[in-house]
């Protein structure tokens, strides 16, 4: 999840965005409840992953009482000789067949309705019986009653129909503790298609329109447990159609790969089916199948049509299977060479995330945040997206276009983002009337919702802007080129801000911008209220939302757009990859435009390296006593939080406001995005001092990894020019990086921002694609550290699971920075606190050893990466993809309070109603009708907390990546 995970903004003339706080996509965040004495209720999960002589064993505590409990002691028993070798998530020991685990310290405490998880390793012989006896303090726990196991038997994934024809929905179905099943109901996403009360439970419908379609089932027993199983997507075809599958076939060199074909539909006589190459690589060849015949009766059963490649050469070509009167089926087989199983891999995880009946995209081909729509991370939604995900998927197509020398895709995924992430001139009308001399209005950040809305204060001085004209020059525009951060995309909020339409309304169909989080750093995603980013007061209050966020004496519709600089980095970092491998190929031309457009963006992006009212850099405290900056004396050469940029609605009104961020994160920056921007002539940007820029902000990255660096070697938060947000007084002996204070949790506090180790690994793989270009030795230096440290902190189990860091904690802080002498931060440590299989996380991480070992040729790192890529290939794929279960605690705040002001009231666009009893579920209220719901009920009300398999696209197209940066690499 990201990461993953942002801002807003919100103001009036010359106005700028309060604190735009938020989660990185995957972290979860917690709640907290005053401590009692009180008498247990509890239950204990208990599940095990056994390879024969040993096996871990995962153990997941929840509270079921309504107190407290504070501190915890586990114990129970074996019937075998299970013998403990290590734990985790607590203090672990054993006397006989005796376990038992004190409390951590960290996750001692467990809120009503809350769990916690610890784990541990055994080696055995004989039986490996599971123990039924568990107490907590003392005290009994009963085991939580399971929900029951939903599968959906039928259609098959992938499967095709024709409009019209009935579709075979089958599920299997199996209660626990001796419960029984009492219904199971069929869904296409989150519309009900029906119900079937007896087994076989089944049901057929033909109702079903063009598209893609994600089908479930979800089962309920006797004891008020439900369950839905893995979605399947399939597709219907306006009429009868080849049905091909899978439609990306890897043929390595000198050999063959077949894939199936049959019919969409029963044909009333004979269908024959021929298949050739209809363009692509000559060395691909149809072997077997070019002619197939097909029955009324043999209709639905596959045949196959094979396909040869030559000795040598790669590439792609594309084959057509057709037959008169049906709709062709397409795929595109891939030449690869015979060594590269990597790049196979790569080829199939491919061809499920850009399978439309999957469920990644929408119709307009835009990623979602997840297939599955329950889900609450920085996008509070799972049809969300971020312009994190669009990144993802440039950087997806970048490596499909190396594998298959098809750059079609990834010039086709530019233009998506383009058109439906990037602000047009529609979007923000009033730029023109921006002053650089007075950027913006100062607001305070403040320290939690409750003390917000933020007075503004037009008597606190504010830098100009020193880059705005020349942008303007180079590109003959006031607008903006760079990504908004957060999209609604099927308008599940109904605002209906759809690109170059203001506020169209709940009826609009497609992609709406929206805003969360805007009231400080202890605002997570549980406490947001979402905005449209065009608020002309048609929802919300009086005010629309402004007078959520802002105090103003009146207030003004008004567009505002906010960017992640991470994601743009992103961007620019696949067009790098594209450019090289195209040049490679002898294709650069295919993509140049393409190119120059990241070149631009990245030009752009420079905003996010300035403080957020352009103050001067360095020592700088008290809002009235900071000085103004007067140019790039404002820049600390860092990637911050967020840029924004806003202005009126009214075309006549003749005010617009801009602001950086004064946040710099450890996680967010990009030094193989600012090699590329200021060393790379294809990505050169055209403003007079942008590569200049960029040529410093590296340097200065480099030098930001060496400060945070940690004595173990992780990479510790970050650092602010605006301590709190409003220039306070930090700390006493807070330490400094060119005068920018020390912080372990720049910009969000809930949960801590640094404490999630996908920060680690999103951004040290950064660092090695930088070092395994460029050798620079700096970056070694850090990657050195930081790899023995991450490699220390590693376990890969003999079945290739594997358990990596999830939760890190840090105490101290580094020497104040001396860049002729940077001290060796003996006083800043971290500590793993949990560990995890996350997928997503693991593939980034891989990723960094990829990379770190091509150049360095450290055996330990290269083992590890190809131990991870493996354990998750044979452990842990579906039909979607590779993914984990989860078990989400946090999902416990769905009924967290949302602060609104007494007095303040308000509607969404839906009629949900907004006033000071406002929760997180209340004014989200189409979660409810989610098929995934009753799980959340059953927790709120009292029972275990919850597990979900997530198929987020970020963690997804990451997967598939690591696979083809193992290919290419060391494979």
């Amino acid at each position: 999840m990201h990461p993953p995970r942002r801002r807003g903004t919100v103001r009036r003339l010359w106005t700028a965005v309060v604190a735009a706080m938020a989660l990185p996509l995957t972290m979860l965040s917690t709640g907290s409840t005053p401590a009692q004495a009180a008498a247990v209720q509890c239950s204990v999960d208990y599940k095990t992953n056994d390879w024969g002589s040993g096996f871990t064993a995962d153990l997941t505590i929840t509270n079921r009482g309504t107190d407290v409990i504070d501190g915890w002691t586990l114990t129970y028993g074996y019937a075998g000789n299970q013998k403990l070798s290590n734990g985790w998530n607590g203090t672990w020991s054993q006397s006989g067949q005796s376990v038992t685990v004190k409390d951590a310290g960290y996750n001692g405490r467990i809120s009503a309705g809350a769990a916690v998880t610890t784990g541990a390793q055994f080696t055995y012989s004989g039986s490996n019986a599971a123990p039924t006896n568990f107490a907590i303090n003392g005290t009994s726990c009963t085991g939580a009653h399971q929900p029951p196991i939903t599968v959906l038997t039928s259609p098959a994934a992938g499967a095709v129909y024709s409009q019209g024809d009935a579709v075979p929905l089958a599920a299997t179905a199996a209660a626990a503790d001796s419960a029984t099943i009492g219904k199971v109901e069929f869904y296409d996403n989150t519309t009900l298609l029906g119900t079937d009360t007896t087994a076989p439970y089944s049901l057929s419908v033909s109702s079903l329109t063009v598209g893609s379609h994600s089908l479930l089932a979800k089962a309920y027993d006797g004891m008020g447990a439900s369950a839905e199983s893995t979605p399947v997507g399939i597709t219907v075809a306006s009429g009868p159609a080849v049905v091909a599958s899978p439609t990306q076939l890897p043929v390595q060199q000198g050999k063959s790969a077949s894939y199936d074909v049959k019919l969409s539909t029963q044909p009333s006589s004979n269908v024959t089916v021929t298949t050739a190459r209809a363009s692509g690589n000559s060395g691909l060849s149809v072997t077997g199948g070019a002619s197939l015949a097909f029955t009324p009766s043999n209709w639905n059963t596959a045949q196959k049509v094979t396909i040869t490649a030559a000795a040598s050469g790669t590439g792609a070509a594309t084959f057509e299977s057709t037959a008169t009167g049906h709709a062709k089926a397409l795929v595109t087989a891939t030449q690869i060479a015979a060594t590269k199983a990597y790049d196979a891999r790569f080829l199939e995880l491919y061809g499920k995330i850009t399978n439309p009946a999957n469920g990644y995209f929408s119709p307009e081909g835009i990623p979602y945040h997840s297939v599955e729509t329950l889900i609450v991370e920085a996008p509070d939604h799972g049809h969300e997206t971020t312009s994190e995900a669009y990144s993802y998927l440039l950087w997806l197509q970048a490596m499909y276009g190396k594998v298959t020398g098809d750059w079609t895709k990834f010039n086709g995924a530019w233009e998506i983002m383009e058109k439906y992430m990037i602000p047009t001139h529609a979007d923000q009308p009033t730029n023109s009337f921006y002053n650089a001399s007075k950027p913006a209005t100062y607001a305070p950040e403040l320290d939690t919702p409750n003390e917000y809305p933020a007075k503004l204060d037009t008597g606190v001085s504010v830098g100009s802007d020193p880059i705005a004209g020349e942008l303007k020059s180079a590109y003959g525009t006031d607008d903006i080129y760079g990504m908004h951060w957060l999209q609604d995309v099927d308008n599940v909020y109904g605002y209906g801000n759809s690109p170059g339409k203001c506020e169209a309304g709940p009826t609009d169909t497609g992609p709406s911008y929206i805003n969360t989080f805007q009231r400080g750093a202890q605002e997570s995603v549980w406490e947001t209220v979402p905005q449209p980013t065009c608020d002309t007061f048609k929802y919300g209050g009086k005010n629309g939302y402004l007078d959520l966020f802002t105090g103003d004496a009146s207030y003004s519709k008004q567009w505002k757009f906010t960017n992640a600089p991470d994601a743009d980095a992103r961007a620019v970092q696949a067009a790098y990859w594209a450019d090289k491998w195209a040049d490679e190929q002898g294709k650069g031309g295919q993509i140049s435009a393409t190119v120059a457009k990241a070149a631009k963006m990245g030009d752009y992006l420079r905003y996010a390296m300035y403080d957020k009212y352009f103050k001067k850099v360095g020592n700088c405290v008290g809002a009235s006593s900071c000085p103004a900056g007067t140019g790039k004396d404002a820049s600390f050469y860092l990637l911050s939080w967020y840029y924004a940029w806003g202005g009126a609605t009214d075309t006549s009104a003749g005010w617009a406001w801009r602001i950086g961020s004064s946040h710099a994160h450890g996680g967010y920056q990009n030094p193989m995005a600012a090699y590329a921007l200021s060393n790379y002539a294809d990505l050169k940007p055209k403003s007079a001092t942008g590569q200049a820029d960029w040529a410093k902000s590296l340097e200065r990255q480099v030098e930001f990894y060496r400060w945070l660096q940690s004595s173990e070697g992780a990479i510790a938060g970050g650092a602010t020019n605006s301590w709190a947000g409003r220039y306070a007084t930090p700390p006493a002996g807070k330490s400094t990086f060119y005068g920018m204070y020390y912080d372990q949790q720049p910009v969000y506090h809930d949960p801590p921002s640094n404490q999630w180790f996908g920060f680690q690994a999103w951004s040290m793989e950064r660092v090695a694609e930088y070092y395994q270009q460029t050798g620079n030795a700096a970056a070694k230096a850090v990657l050195d550290k930081w790899v023995d440290w991450a490699l220390s902190e590693t376990t890969v189990n003999p079945d290739g699971t594997f358990r990596i860091p999830a939760t890190l904690q840090w105490s101290g802080q580094p020497d104040t920075w001396n860049a002729s002498s940077p001290g060796a931060n003996n006083g800043l440590h971290v500590t793993v606190a949990d560990y995890t299989n996350d997928v997503g996380v693991a593939a980034a991480y891989a990723k960094t050893l990829t990379y770190y070992a091509d150049r360095s040729g450290d055996t330990q790192a290269a083992t590890t990466a190809k131990a991870l890529l493996d354990g998750m290939w044979d452990n842990y794929r579906d039909n979607l993809g590779i993914a984990v279960p989860e078990t989400r605690a946090d999902y416990n705040r769905f009924d967290d309070a949302v602060y609104i002001p007494s007095g303040w009231t308000g509607t969404m666009p839906n009629g949900d109603a907004i006033s000071s009893s406002s929760t997180f579920d209340s004014i989200r209220s189409f979660y409810e009708d989610d098929p995934a719901w009753s799980k959340i009920e059953a927790y709120l009300a009292g029972g275990a907390a919850p597990s979900f398999t997530y198929h987020r696209f970020w963690a997804q197209a990451d997967i598939a990546m690591a696979m083809g940066s193992y290919a290419e690499l060391l494979e």
